[in-house]
């Protein structure tokens, strides 16, 4: 069931993608400015420009350019970039495993965070340790990311000279050290959601009857909250990580450009300065893609973690 389950959702990625390519391939040509002026600079004569224009294919009509875009990406080729002056297949590629260890680095330091806080949280409702992680978790999520960002790399890079300003370091160690502040930035903005899902599965579970039977057996208060709160309450927060993942893709186009990240963020970012509209429009398809994978694997975990779920 699980595998036929999987399947019917990538056949679904197929219309999702297709409506993704319709929406960003007309709206980026409302975008002010021309790509061939913008490359050519403002001096450039109109007969330059009208010369760059049929070599790029900017003279057809839009839904011409349109079915020409479908027609390349039919065979697997996402066009060639009109600045970088190569394959845009092969610019992504090249950036997008910055992007998703990024990902992957962010979601691991949430639930790191999330999880010690929301146990503190849930074990005395209403006390003093509830309160201080609440009032962490407005905090948090009052705070944009870039200001965080901004903040980290102020206290933690000029001040204490423990990480690197910007960049994205030498080697896998380089790359991890040189992570840290910006998957914990991307991390702040996650924590709070996750933390205040988790403290309300978590009180649910353990005022819970079989809780109440584990403890008349003997189980001590960790190997309650451990076994029966968290594991409990993991369900709905996996959901939570999940949907605010695939938000944060998009977020990555401020948090790379913050920290000066060779990603897919800001490949993206100087795209759409530069008016390249093949790299926008590929960037825009991956990130779509990497959405739907995440939500479908949000669902197969919730799936694995309460067997009592069925993926109809």
């Amino acid at each position: 069931m699980l595998l036929r389950y999987i399947t019917r959702r990538l056949v679904i990625l197929v219309p999702v993608v297709l409506g993704v390519t319709i929406l960003v391939f007309f709206s980026i040509h409302l975008v002010p400015g021309d790509p061939a002026r913008s490359f050519l600079g403002d001096r450039a004569t109109p007969a330059a420009v009208a010369a760059l224009h049929r070599e790029w294919g900017l003279n057809e009509p839009i839904p011409v350019q349109y079915w020409l875009f479908m027609s390349r990406l039919l065979h697997g080729n996402l066009g060639q970039s009109l600045f970088y002056q190569s394959s845009v297949a092969g610019l992504i590629g090249g950036r997008l495993p910055v992007t998703l260890l990024l990902l992957l680095y962010a979601a691991v330091l949430s639930v790191l965070i999330s999880v010690p806080l929301a146990m503190a949280a849930a074990r005395r409702p209403d006390g003093i340790a509830d309160h201080i992680v609440r009032a962490i978790g407005l905090v948090g999520i009052g705070m944009p990311s870039f200001w965080v960002g901004t903040i980290l790399i102020i206290i933690f890079a000029l001040r204490l000279h423990i990480f690197a300003v910007a960049g994205y370091g030498n080697g896998l160690v380089g790359h991890l050290q040189s992570l840290v502040l910006p998957g914990l930035t991307i991390a702040i903005s996650i924590a709070p959601m996750l933390v205040r899902s988790l403290r309300a599965s978590m009180i649910e579970a353990l005022n819970s009857d079989y809780v109440a039977f584990a403890k008349a057996k003997g189980a001590t208060a960790p190997t309650v909250v451990m076994r029966y709160g968290l594991r409990n309450a993991s369900i709905s927060a996996v959901t939570i990580l999940g949907i605010n993942i695939g938000f944060l893709v998009g977020g990555t186009l401020v948090i790379e450009n913050v920290f000066a990240l060779p990603g897919l963020g800001s490949l993206m970012v100087q795209a759409i300065l530069d008016r390249d509209f093949p790299v926008v429009q590929g960037i825009t398809l991956v990130f779509a893609v990497i959405v739907v994978v995440v939500y479908l694997l949000t669902d197969v975990a919730y799936a694995l973690l309460d067997p009592r779920v069925r993926l109809g």
